[in-house]
């Protein structure tokens, strides 16, 4: 209690100090104040003024002053943005380093890189040029503005009447440096190609050899003539879309934008409604007009959502109900094939974004290994059967078609799928090489049959399957696995089929499609389809390329019809 009291004592006197002080010192400022007022009043009228102008020229410098730092603070934050910004702006703009001075063609923001071609560049190149200027030679004389030549009679036969031998086989021209041809079937799609004839075409056709190849040519030379005929040729296919379900319907007409279900049935193809995204994607992408991939981007998501055999699809589907043909054939053949290859490469074709894609690919791939790929007898070689309509049962046959899947694997493998894709790639080209082999023409039927149980031959030909229209399928996987992996051998087994072509299809005015390549003489068939311009020599002649990279695989998807198409980011 009493330190209580003595801090309250010596609070009281502490507070009676500070009240004196502040007593003084306040006198002390009313007789400073008062002196200032008394000689400001003994200034004269001219003492004050010259004191009011220093005092305003002080004010003036010190605003100057402030003035002058506020405005160096702004120019250093926007000297500090803008370096930013170009620093943002060089990411996008500057070229990589030692990066090739390659035309660029500005796409949607994207910077597409175009290749340069600088013709063939040893003999056997100069053999497959001098191959297509022979069939282009004939064509012109006998067939010209009709979609094929018959080489052997020497007459024109159409199809859907769009010149599809010029079309399909104009980038070939091109690739090759032939400017003559090219020149002339350019001259013609700008002059003579239309599209409002009353007539019914397929779909799919259409799109893989006329709207793919429009599209690629415009890539290659940057001229807005082709891209306006494939933006009349995309707005008239559409129609195609219009079913309930929105798998697109087999048959168009273009004159009339209409569409149907194809005659003899109520499906489409599996295949050929899932063959058509890359060209529809990338003429989106070109025009700047979403509406093409939009609609046939839907359609692979819709397909995607279907159940399926282990990612395996059946060859029908129905555009009303947006349904699988109950029990139908599960083939990598026809009808079937392409619809594994457009998963694979509409995921490289979007810069690897769209996952379900490459995820349908990989189950669909392992679905092949479980129920499709058997080994024949007695040397057990690597084939992919079917499973047969109704009843699943297994088939040991394999078209020539599926022929492609070595090429697609292998292209799968180069961009991070599993190395057993590859091992299955290098046995399944081995078998595929060896129905060319294994008759006298050296050529392959359309369909190979394989024993299962047999102590003599893994394979065999029946003779309604053992014509050869000149399919690009073998060759095309040759291309990928060169491309791919630089081994030389491929090239060697090319040309072994080169030759062949040459000795038993070369007719005067072209080449032929045959009807028995078990046969030293084979009769002909008269007919030179397109795909043999756009596709077969294509490969061919790239294959044979010391340059393995001419079309970069890093850089291009090829369409179903040998068509390059720039891959994008997203």
């Amino acid at each position: 209690m009493a330190s209580l009291d003595t801090r309250i004592d010596l609070g009281g006197q502490q507070n009676s100090w500070n009240g004196s002080d502040g007593s003084l010192k306040h006198s002390e400022h009313l007789i400073s104040h008062r002196k200032i007022v008394r000689r400001w009043n003994q200034l004269s009228r001219l003492q004050r003024s010259l004191v009011y102008v220093v005092i305003l020229i002080l004010i003036t410098i010190v605003v100057l002053l402030c003035t002058s730092k506020t405005s160096q603070v702004i120019n250093r934050e926007k000297l500090t943005v803008e370096k930013e910004l170009s620093n943002a702006s060089s990411l996008v703009t500057d070229p990589p380093p030692n990066a090739e001075p390659l035309k660029k063609i500005n796409i949607d923001s994207e910077i597409i890189q175009k290749p340069l071609f600088t013709g063939p560049g040893n003999a056997r190149q100069y053999a497959v040029v001098e191959s297509f200027k022979h069939a282009w030679k004939g064509y012109k004389e006998h067939a010209w503005g009709h979609d094929n030549l018959k080489p052997v009679s020497g007459m024109a036969f159409d199809w859907f009447s769009l010149g599809l031998t010029i079309v399909d086989g104009l980038d070939t021209a091109y690739i090759m440096g032939l400017n003559e041809e090219f020149q002339e079937g350019k001259e013609w799609i700008n002059n003579e190609l239309i599209f409002t004839k009353q007539k019914d075409v397929n779909f799919f056709e259409v799109t893989i050899r006329v709207l793919g190849a429009l599209l690629t040519n415009y890539h290659f030379t940057e001229d807005k003539m082709f891209l306006n005929k494939a933006k009349d040729l995309g707005e008239r296919l559409m129609s195609a879309f219009s079913s309930p379900s929105g798998i697109p319907y087999s048959d168009v007409n273009l004159g009339s934008r209409t569409a149907h279900a194809p005659e003899w049935a109520h499906y489409s193809t599996t295949a050929e409604a899932t063959t058509i995204q890359l060209e529809f994607r990338e003429l989106s992408r070109s025009s700047n007009n979403p509406v093409f991939e939009d609609a046939a981007a839907a359609v692979s998501e819709k397909i995607h959502q279907l159940p399926k055999k282990h990612g395996l699809v059946p060859i029908f589907i129905n555009p009303n109900t947006g349904q699988f043909a109950p029990h139908a054939t599960i083939t990598l053949g026809a009808r079937g094939d392409s619809y594994y290859e457009y998963l694979l490469k509409q995921w490289l074709q979007t810069g690897k974004t769209i996952t379900y894609l490459v995820d349908d690919y990989m189950t669909a791939i392992e679905g092949v290994r479980e129920y499709l790929a058997k080994r024949s007898s007695p040397n057990k070689r690597l084939f992919i059967g079917e499973l047969s309509s109704g009843s699943e049962a297994f088939n040991p046959k394999m078209d020539h078609l599926t022929c492609f899947l070595p090429g697609t694997l292998a292209l799968g493998h180069m961009n991070g799928l599993p190395d057993w894709h590859m091992t299955m790639a290098e046995e399944l080209l081995y078998t595929c090489y060896l129905t060319y082999a294994a008759h006298p023409t050296f050529l392959a039927p359309e369909i190979t049959h394989f024993n299962m149980v047999s102590t003599t031959e893994d394979m065999y030909t029946k003779t309604a399957d053992a014509h050869n229209l000149l399919r690009p399928e073998f060759v095309e996987s040759l291309w990928y696995m060169y491309q791919i992996t630089g081994n030389t051998t491929y090239q060697d087994w090319g040309w072994q089929i080169y030759q062949s072509f040459e000795k038993y299809a070369k007719v005067p005015n072209g080449y032929t499609s045959l009807n028995n390549v078990k046969s030293e003489k084979p009769v002909l068939r008269d007919m030179m389809e397109s795909f043999f311009l756009s596709e077969t020599l294509k490969y061919l002649y790239l294959l044979f390329s010391d340059d393995r990279f001419i079309i970069d695989l890093n850089k291009y998807v090829i369409n179903s019809e040998a068509h390059p198409l720039p891959i994008h980011k997203n």
